[in-house]
């Protein structure tokens, strides 16, 4: 058996956490084979309930499961960690304007960045899934500079999914016959769901999604519209914000990230823009194409892009400038 890695969920008495926990607990993120010590961070006014989930990870006899470390301190929650999974943020409330809810954020992930920057291993694999995700991502790695900023990420992976999923349906086919659909930008409203590199499996046929689907007015009208605002409306059919699809998604950006992704295909993941060949500003966190290999991504060059699409790429683009540079104010406060 291998040494147990350390895992770190925060916001860890929150609903997506309690639908995260029981998948990295029984293997079906970092191997059959691998050991885990999960480490589970809330605020104090949750160790009560955070408690009740410990139980529940006990009372599930998991043998991969060697301990679970419950704590509001960020000196025992970021300590000699492997992988950081930080859910918790604080949640946009009624009246509350965005630069409010930027500044909120900044000073958790301010944080949570010098914690990993001074207990994590310099090795740690970071996913941001608190939203606004792309910009805390940002906050977070800046405050971790001996931590290289390939290891930080956000979460596109479910609208990724979400794309995936719409394509699948409209073509009558499973989701594992759509592949290399693109999230380009923000997970916000802003994001650009691009499906013209896309391809589906139709009998046993690998064609390009606009091929299979053919509808072009809702491959650029509707479909977009409802990957961009699927969040929203799962509110308002719940009254929650997404749980269990922001959970598997969580599971699939991790998996992939430390086991590599499928020849010729790629995922979508928000990573750090420098370098990129998109003519996306450099210090940004935005949402590439991506392979994965030896637990090390990089964005997937030379695909030709439209005047449609460019003008959707650079438009998310310009929300994520405008979104760093209010941080960053704040951050230098």
């Amino acid at each position: 058996m291998a040494d147990p890695i350390r895992v770190l969920v925060t916001g860890a008495a929150g609903q997506i956490a309690y639908s995260l926990l029981y998948s990295i607990a029984k293997g079906d993120v970092f191997g059959k084979d691998q050991p885990i010590i999960l480490v589970l961070l809330d605020i104090p006014p949750m160790l009560p309930v955070l408690d009740g989930v410990v139980m529940e990870l006990q009372d599930c006899a998991l043998p991969l499961l060697r301990e679970v470390i419950p704590t509001d301190k960020v000196e025992v929650g970021f300590k000699d960690l492997d992988a950081a999974i930080l859910v918790g943020s604080m949640p946009r409330k009624e009246g509350m304007e965005r630069k409010d809810l930027l500044k909120a954020n900044v000073a958790i992930f301010k944080t949570q960045g010098a914690a990993l920057e001074k207990y994590a291993k310099k090795t740690v694999k970071v996913l941001v899934v608190g939203n606004p995700a792309n910009t805390n991502c940002l906050i977070a790695s800046k405050s971790a500079p001996s931590i290289p900023k390939e290891n930080f990420s956000c979460l596109t992976r479910l609208d990724h999914n979400r794309a995936r999923s719409q394509v699948a349906m409209r073509c009558g086919v499973p989701a594992d016959a759509v592949k290399n659909v693109i999230i380009w930008g923000n997970h916000s409203s802003t994001q650009y769901p691009d499906v013209h590199h896309a391809m589906v499996k139709v009998n046993s046929n690998e064609v390009p999604a606009f091929d299979a689907v053919k509808d072009d007015s809702w491959l650029k009208g509707d479909f977009i519209s409802t990957v961009q605002l699927r969040g929203a409306a799962v509110i308002k059919a719940r009254k929650l914000s997404s749980a269990m699809s922001a959970a598997k998604a969580i599971c699939d950006h991790m998996r992939d990230w430390w086991f590599g992704t499928l020849d010729g295909e790629f995922m979508s993941m928000g990573v750090y823009a420098g370098g990129n060949s998109y003519g996306i500003p450099e210090d940004l966190i935005y949402s590439f194409p991506v392979h994965i290999k030896n637990k090390s991504w990089t964005i997937h060059d030379g695909l030709p892009i439209n005047d449609f699409s460019r003008a959707k790429m650079d438009a998310t683009a310009a929300e994520l400038v405008e979104e760093r540079d209010t941080a960053l104010s704040f951050l230098s406060q």
